[in-house]
């Protein structure tokens, strides 16, 4: 009985030793399959992997160059506003010196109709517009001989410009001219006015020799020693009292 069960056992343990090498060989199949099947899936993994990554390197370099495009317009954009920016510098700059021009063009206009500050003489006053003009044509008119039209133009002058500081000039020539024409009464009288209202004015020294002038003419010796005389007192070193004095030296 006890070889019997040795017998079996040994059968058993053969079997069993036969049967081995059968299962380690169908374990090594199956772990080729999965092998090749975990390979065949890493590969898809990674082709998927490259596909993803090409298409996002293609993705991110068609994004790259649709912000340089972007970028290069902008600065397009930038660079015409730039040339329009200085356009409209330029347009301005332009407009600005027409109106600067056009406001001095029109104050020189306006001041042809204003008062302007003048010296005469050495003695300052405001002109109104058109009185240096009147004034130099009857001051031409005498000088070129037409002692009545400037005799007539001086007197229209003194009427339409009593406070101008032409006055006393007016005056001056507007008696001369009357001593031109031998109305020495009235050349006196208008000396005689401008002496009175300007005793300081430069021409004064001369209106009284003007004024001794006329008495001479009208025979009245005495008088215009006497005007003469009052040159040299009142204006001594002046040409006119110089003057004055060497007609004084002629008086008999």
């Amino acid at each position: 009985m006890k070889a019997r069960v040795s017998t079996l056992s040994w059968l058993v343990a053969a079997v069993c030793a036969g049967l081995l090498p059968v299962a380690q060989a169908q374990a090594g199949v199956f772990d080729d399959d999965e092998a090749r099947r975990a390979i065949i899936t890493l590969r898809e993994q990674f082709n998927g992997f490259q596909a993803t990554a090409s298409q996002r390197i293609d993705q991110n370099s068609r994004a790259q160059i649709d912000i340089q495009n972007q970028l290069e317009g902008l600065r397009q954009e930038v660079a015409r506003l730039r040339g329009q920016n200085e356009v409209l510098q330029n347009e301005v700059a332009n407009l600005q010196r027409q109106q600067k021009d056009y406001y001095a063009d029109l104050d020189a206009r306006l001041k042809k109709f204003e008062p302007q500050q003048v010296t005469v003489e050495g003695q300052q006053g405001m002109a109104q517009p058109g009185e240096k003009t009147e004034y130099d044509a009857a001051l031409k008119q005498f000088q070129t001989g037409d002692f009545k039209g400037a005799g007539a133009n001086f007197s229209a002058f003194i009427k339409k410009y009593p406070q101008s500081p032409y006055l006393p000039l007016a005056q001056y020539w507007l008696g001369n001219s009357l001593y031109a024409q031998r109305d020495y009464r009235g050349s006196i009288t208008v000396l005689q006015n401008m002496v009175q209202a300007n005793p300081t004015h430069p021409k004064v020294p001369d209106a009284m020799i003007a004024i001794a002038n006329n008495q001479l003419e009208s025979n009245q010796k005495v008088a215009a020693r006497k005007t003469l005389e009052q040159v040299v007192a009142k204006y001594p070193g002046t040409e006119g009292a110089q003057a004055a004095s060497n007609r004084l030296k002629t008086l008999k």
